[in-house]
């Protein structure tokens, strides 16, 4: 995929309502995907054509700026993990990437791939995602922003988190 630098990228993702306000992890906090070390880029539910697909959209939700985006920061690997880990999501992304794919997804540009994604986004933002294209929305949404912003490059390139730091005091804080 072509790399992309444009900081107005990420104002797209207003359109489209990308980022989840709360990520819910799947996994507990020792099988997050930030905390893996040499996570597989091969897919091992998806096949290539949709771990492409998969990979787009998650292109679409976070992408590359001055920081790596989502694929840059592996999330479609952890996407197939995610869904080859959790029965319940493997028929709803066979679903949703069946629907993707009656619409030539991967064919379409940039504009026509996020017009089709709008109105799934708009739906999700007023919580009335009903129709099952809806539902794939949110939850490949969701796990899209879990996997960047447990990711090294999401949380730490990103977000600038810097734990694990003792503090010998904390400025602005008094005892009482």
């Amino acid at each position: 995929m072509a790399e992309h630098h444009n900081p107005e990228r990420r104002e797209a993702l207003k359109i489209i309502g990308a980022i989840s306000a709360t990520c819910a992890f799947p996994f507990a906090g020792d099988e997050l995907f930030g905390q893996q070390a040499g996570a597989v880029a091969s897919p091992k539910f998806f096949t290539p054509s949709e771990f492409a697909l998969v990979s787009r959209v998650a292109d679409l939700i976070i992408p590359q700026t001055d920081t790596p985006g989502a694929v840059g920061a592996g999330v479609p690997a952890y996407i197939d993990y995610v869904v080859r880990s959790n029965e319940r999501f493997q028929e709803l992304f066979r679903s949703g990437i069946a629907w993707l794919s009656s619409q030539r997804f991967l064919e379409l540009s940039e504009p026509q791939q996020i017009a089709l994604l709008a109105p799934l986004a708009d739906a999700v933002d007023r919580d009335r995602d009903s129709t099952p294209q809806e539902k794939f929305w949110r939850t490949i949404k969701g796990i899209t922003a879990d996997g960047y912003y447990t990711s090294k490059i999401g949380l730490v390139n990103e977000l600038g988190y810097s734990g694990n730091m003792a503090r010998a005091e904390f400025p602005g804080c008094h005892e009482h």
